[in-house]
């Protein structure tokens, strides 16, 4: 069953190649949504697909890239607004 999701990650995940690895990441998942930096240095990822395959691109998440440094993810499940097509970097 279809759901959404907006993700908060924060700890260093500005300039590290974080959004590139989420985006390659839902892709491969086939969700659909978007990434992109917040102002205060957190990132913000608004995904839309699967819930197994939102809880599995959320562990990917938690990782991150290898420069990344997660310190917390903050989710809130919500119903999905079928805007998307596809999964991109804001």
């Amino acid at each position: 069953m279809d759901t959404a999701a907006t993700i908060v990650v924060k700890g260093l995940v500005q300039g590290v190649g974080f959004r590139y690895f989420v985006y390659i990441n839902a892709v491969k998942l086939k969700l659909t949504g978007y990434v992109k930096n917040l102002y205060n240095g957190d990132v913000e990822i608004e995904v839309e697909g699967n819930r197994s395959l939102i809880e599995e691109l959320m562990k990917d998440v938690t990782v991150g890239p290898r420069s990344a440094h997660v310190s917390d993810i903050m989710i809130e499940w919500k119903d999905p607004t079928h805007h998307y097509d596809q999964f991109s970097i804001k």
